[in-house]
């Protein structure tokens, strides 16, 4: 047939250019044995449909597999369609089998790699033909093959993967080839083969006289084959043989032969444990570094199979003095397991051979996989690149000598098989899938992985811990925010890994560095077997690397999960307070968790950026961003720019969630009820002391534009040096960031412009505009008018406003232009819409907008010449300004910390506002805090407002932080009240976050008379006095919803109607008290004036039940006589009650009161001036002055210990 001599003629074309010897003629001969060799195979098949010739297949050589098969592939040239079907059948569901090619590949089996001219032998087994060389993997190697031109009937080729940097695919070898010449075999030594047996090998190293110059043939059963190990110097591996009938065992008699010999390393490929076989002409010999003598095999050795009929067993005089038995090896020093092992028991591998099935890859790069669905395998204590290709689901492998871990910890559950250098991995069955795409962190790192083992010895439960938190943080931070090849690349002197800078605090701890160096000979000859397997002890996981996705998810879940509203207005405060009261008392609230709410606990990582729509920093990763807010140190802000796009690492932090919640909760009695929270909104982000954190700079280069940050460009000219001009400044103020109002320029948009979100900042130039110079900036221009002081206003707008957590009073700054130099561009903007008016009232001589492409830089003002001293300490208010009724000077500036933070109606609410209307109603923050004072045990508290367009308010805000505050104005209240709010000139420092703990400090205990005195009094106390007389008492029921009059529980409003019938109890008493010192009213509201009035909680409700009736009942009492005006008629039931009660002992009693001032100034204002009061004493009248009355404000009513108190005096009586 015409189409039988066409592909006869392209076979014979082939096999001249690829098989036959180069420059020489055409060898006929050879092209029919290949031919004959290829009808053969075919004819095997039993179903050719009778064609004697594959036409559909094709010959293929080296070259073109590896330079045009791109894909993987297999080949079966004595398989039918359906053999092939039925093969591809058994992968399974969830592989996906090799896809078959019909290729005819020839060519000879080889362990020389490289070229003709740089040939050697590392161990490897090679096909090559004229057109090159590819490494390739057999099962069953015979040895007598190696040299021959064979036919590969069913074999796999699969191209170089991603991470493969020798850019070579490889064959897998499934069955044995065929030769297409008559295998020539050399002749092997004379029969019988004297040869000693492993009994008298063993006792022939330890004869004291080396036998010098004998070279003897060892026999036996392979009872043990160490791994392939290759060091710089040389390759090796080392075989063990023992009696034919004995098992591999400590005690069992066996023989270890060393070889290394390079043309004899392709042994370990032939070589099966269990089979017998003799060593030809082994030699004597010490191993550098080994004690004893060992066995080797010489240049003319040879493995051949043992044959009983074949050999004679050597009569050998073995009579003479022995070197001294083995001794147990010294215990070499603790590493990385041990230490791991403090916590928990150390435990022994137990050392088994096991035959299974990989079912997965975990992690190739660390040599981590599944065998049978249900154990794990770690290949990273060998030397296995040469293994990792051919590693994937569906090898059959046999296991010699692996050491079992089970309970290792470190984030696994499932018992781990892991060989050391004693131990060998040998396949046993390719696989039929093909292999799965690998994600890149499972390519790169390599190396890295092998530093863990080989330098930093970590042991395998810390190690394959160390694997887990490196894939996680590869799939935090690549590809878009770094790339693999930077996160995961190993260290070098002076040029540590990032990946392992990330996990060095734990591995410096646990695995410190400094460990011996494992011996790879002494591992693998020593007679009491001592690994870094051998010994290890379950660890517990240290922490883990959540996404910041993953860490925001649960933070609001948590914060959700205990959001309870009866947590959070616990009885009885809030059986008394209205629907609007309750509502926004329960309108914001927070929650924080610390690293060790986790379990393990979770390590806070990202790349720190700046946010230019939002003006806050954030930490940032694959997942999305979380802002953050950083103090460089205890009470120091952040400074630095530099700083951004360096990655964050904390141990140590506060996660806030600041919960958000609309409710229409109509009063204490339904908080359990959900249905009436409206709507539920967070805010979350990080708190972090970047001292407690590692800072890693990352090069620009490796950080991608996915990370959204704006951080300090770089104004690069592909064909020169930077270009850019910067110039000094003293930063003296910083405004609030907020959004104000601009004016439009001419020629702009004509559209109504929005609120921009800006800041600004006022300072003085340092010197003039200075140009770069090399890697530095030159001097700077002279001004016209050095000596004149050159204060600024900046305006931070835009992309700028990214600037905003680093500008802080006090510190020297240097603005950054790109671009080529232009006079005066540090000058006034023209484009500028300040008018010149707050610049003169701000005594600043120019105003200068910040654009978007500027960079700034922090400067140490030490090293700036002619830079007066500044005083960096923040501005602080003293006490008696503070707190005083004058407001000449209403801006204050203060350090406090926040006591509380609720949400409360506007300052200026409109005076028609309906009070169903509080949904149209601006919300208003109030902050009450504790002014910090060196000279007062119990400080002054004061509140804060924050309002629009002050709102949200800043970052760090909680309960418990202390925060330093600038330029807040000063107000006072027709109660003489000092309270503060925020304006545009505001400027607010957190200087620490709050505890993790609270400590509760008891308040003082004072006399009353202490508040009069000229010193610093506290602002709360506790006081023990006696109840003189009550001035007033009132008991009402209000309605929840418009706080009117509740008359036998019904609202008495009646335009409009009020919607609901919910009412709450409310109630207050003043009481006149004193100790014998000074005499004070005391204000009690609500459950306060059941302790009072000395009632139970049962007595209580029932009184107020009694209330509900009437709606109100209040009573005055005149003078000390207790003369009673009531709003209730007097004979009534309940007012002759009330009036017996308050001046009844039950009332008029010791108490120890806790209270604070009724009004925040700076003295302590009486209710009434010093008085002259005249008293009897018997028949004498006796005049004196009396202190005037203090005002205040119940906290606590606590029972005397001691009832029959008499004051202060008591004790001189």
């Amino acid at each position: 047939l015409a189409q039988e001599q066409d592909w006869l003629k392209t076979a014979e074309a082939f096999i001249q250019e690829t098989l036959c010897p180069t420059g020489k003629e055409p060898n006929v001969q050879l092209t029919q044995l290949v031919i004959d060799c290829v009808k053969t195979v075919w004819s095997s098949q039993g179903s050719n449909q009778g064609l004697t010739l594959p036409l559909s297949y094709s010959f293929v050589s080296v070259q073109d597999l590896r330079t045009h098969q791109q894909l993987p592939c297999c080949s079966h040239l004595s398989w039918s369609s359906s053999a092939y079907q039925a093969w591809a059948q058994e992968v399974g569901p969830n592989g996906t089998p090799l896809p078959r090619e019909q290729l005819l590949l020839l060519g000879t089996l080889t362990d020389l790699s490289g070229d003709v001219e740089q040939e050697r032998r590392d161990g490897g087994l090679y096909v090559r033909d004229n057109t090159g060389i590819l490494c390739c993997e057999l099962i069953d190697l015979d040895l007598s093959w190696l040299g021959h031109l064979f036919l590969f009937p069913r074999w796999s080729y699969l191209p170089p993967t991603r991470g493969n940097f020798s850019g070579e695919g490889h064959l897998e070898l499934w069955d044995a080839p065929v030769p297409v010449f008559p295998l020539t075999i050399s002749p092997g030594p004379p029969i019988p083969i004297p040869v000693l047996y492993t009994e008298s090998a063993s006792h022939m190293l330890r004869l004291r006289s080396k036998p010098r110059g004998v070279q003897q043939n060892l026999a036996g059963k392979l009872v043990r084959l160490s791994a392939l190990v290759k060091s710089q110097r040389k390759s090796y591996f080392v075989l063990s043989l023992g009696e034919s009938s004995s098992e591999v065992s400590e005690t069992a008699s066996h023989v270890s032969i060393v070889v290394q010999i390079p043309a004899q390393l392709v042994w370990h490929r032939a070589l099966w444990p269990g089979k017998a076989y003799v060593l030809t002409e082994l030699r004597v010999s010490r191993v550098r570094g080994h004690r004893y003598r060992v066995w080797t095999t010489s240049p003319s050795s040879r493995l051949l199979p043992l044959k009983p009929e074949c050999v004679e067993e050597l009569e050998m005089d073995l009579e003479g003095p022995l070197l001294e038995a083995y001794p147990k090896p010294v215990p070499t020093p603790s590493n990385s397991q041990d230490k791991t092992g403090q916590r928990g028991l150390i435990r022994d591998s137990t050392l088994l051979s096991y035959s299974g099935t990989v079912t997965g890859v975990l992690n190739e790069a660390a040599g981590l996989y599944e065998l049978d669905g249900q154990l794990g395998l770690c290949l990273a204590y060998l030397q296995f690149r040469g293994l990792r290709r051919v590693m994937r689901p569906g090898v059959c492998l046999e296991l010699q000598d692996v050491h079992l871990l089970q309970s290792v910890g470190g984030g696994t559950r499932r018992p781990v098989l892991a060989p050391c250098l004693r131990g060998a991995v040998l396949f046993r069955g390719f696989s039929r899938q093909k292999p799965g795409t690998q994600s890149s962190h499972q390519v790169f790192g390599a190396s890295l992985y092998e530093q863990l083992v080989w330098e930093r010895q970590l042991g395998l439960p810390l190690y394959v811990w160390a694997s887990k938190a490196l894939e996680e943080l590869a799939f935090k931070l690549c590809p878009h925010v770094l790339r693999y090849q930077q996160l995961l690349q190993p260290s070098f002197p002076g040029n540590p890994g990032l990946g392992l800078q990330l996990l060095a605090p734990t591995l410096d701890l646990l695995a410190p560095p400094g460990s011996p160096i494992r011996k790879a000979h002494v591992e693998i000859l020593q007679e009491l077997h001592h690994c870094p397997l051998q010994k290890y002890a379950q660890l517990q996981t240290p922490y883990f690397f959540p996404t910041l996705a993953t860490l925001k998810d649960e933070g609001q879940r948590r914060a959700w999960a205990s959001f309870d509203p009866k947590a959070l207005l616990p009885l009885p405060e809030a059986s008394h307070l209205s629907s609007c009261q309750l509502n926004h008392r329960l309108a914001w609230s927070w929650f924080c968790l610390q690293p060790s709410a986790f379990q393990p606990a979770q390590v806070l990582l990202g790349v720190l950026v700046a946010s230019s729509h939002k003006g806050c920093l954030q930490l940032r990763d694959q997942s999305g961003s979380l802002h953050c807010l950083l103090l460089a140190k205890h009470s120091q802000p952040l400074t630095d720019p530099r700083l951004l796009g360096c990655l964050v690492r904390a141990e140590k932090f506060q996660l806030v969630v600041e919960r958000n919640v609309r409710s229409s909760f109509p009063s204490w009695k339904e908080l359990s009820t959900p249905g009436f929270i409206q709507k539920q909104q967070s805010r979350i982000y990080v708190q972090i002391v970047l001292a407690d954190a590692l800072i890693l700079p990352v090069p620009k280069s490796c950080l991608h534009s996915a990370t959204g940050a704006t951080p300090q460009t770089d104004s690069t000219c592909p064909d020169g040096p930077h270009i850019e001009q910067s110039r000094l400044f003293l930063l003296s103020h910083k405004e609030a960031l907020m959004k104000r109002n601009f004016c439009v320029p001419e020629g702009a948009n004509p559209e109504v412009p929005k609120p921009t979100l800006c800041f600004y900042v006022s300072g003085s130039w340092l010197g003039g505009t200075q140009k770069k110079e090399g890697t530095g900036w030159g001097p700077p221009e002279p001004q016209g008018n050095e000596d004149k002081d050159q204060k600024v206003l900046l305006i931070f707008l835009g992309s700028s406003v990214r600037w905003f957590e680093f500008l802080h009073p006090g510190q020297v700054y240097r603005l950054v232009a790109p671009g080529t130099p232009t006079s005066m561009l540090f000058e006034k903007d023209a484009s500028s819409c300040t008018s010149q008016r707050p610049l003169e009232l701000a005594g600043c001589v120019s105003c200068l907008t910040v654009q978007d492409k500027w960079t700034l830089e922090l400067e140490s003002s030490q090293d700036i010449p002619d830079v007066v001293a500044t005083n960096k300490a923040l501005p602080e208010s003293s006490l008696t300004d503070l707190l005083s009724d004058n407001v000449t000077n209403s801006l204050v500036s203060f350090s406090a910390e926040i006591l509380s933070r609720t949400l409360c109606k506007p300052l200026l609410t409109p005076l028609q506002m309906k009070p169903e209307d509080t949904e149209a109603m601006t919300g208003c923050v109030k902050l009450t805090v504790a002014l910090q004072t060196a000279d007062c045990d119990s400080p002054p508290h004061l509140d804060i407002y924050i309002e629009d367009p002050h709102l949200p308010p800043l970052l760090g805000l909680l309960p418990g932080a202390r925060v330093h505050f600038v330029q807040l104005e000063k107000r006072v209240s027709r109660s003489h009240n000092v309270y503060c709010c925020f304006r545009s000139s505001t400027y607010v420092q957190v200087l620490s976050f709050p505890p993790e703990t609270t400590i509760s400090v008891p308040l003082p205990r004072i006399y009353l008379a202490e508040l009069l005195q000229g010193g610093r009094a506290p602002f709360q106390a506790t006081a023990s006095c006696h109840i003189v007389s009550v001035f007033s008492l009132q008991l009402c029921w209000v309605c929840a919803h418009c706080t009117s009059i509740c008359s036998q529980g019904k609202c008495t409003r009646e335009d409009p109607t009020c919607p609901t019938q919910t009412s709450v109890s409310q109630a207050s008493i003043r009481l006149l008290v004193e100790d014998g010192t000074a005499e004070a009213v005391v204000t009690c509201r609500n459950h306060h004036v059941a302790a009072a009035l000395g009632l139970c909680p049962s007595e209580w409700t029932s009184l107020l039940e009694f209330v509900r009736e009437p709606g109100k009942v209040a009573l005055q009492f005149v003078g000390l006589g207790a003369q009673l005006e009531s709003s209730a008629k007097i004979d009534e039931p309940l007012t002759l009650f009330l009036r017996t009660l308050c001046t009844s002992s039950s009332v008029l009693r010791p108490i120890v009161l806790s209270f604070e001032l009724e009004r925040k100034s700076s003295k302590i204002v009486p209710l009434e001036p010093p008085r002259l009061q005249q008293f009897q004493c018997g028949d004498l009248p006796l005049l004196t002055r009396v202190n005037p009355r203090l005002g205040l404000f119940c906290l606590s009513i606590q029972e005397s210990e001691h009832p029959s108190y008499l004051g202060v005096f008591a004790s001189s009586c």
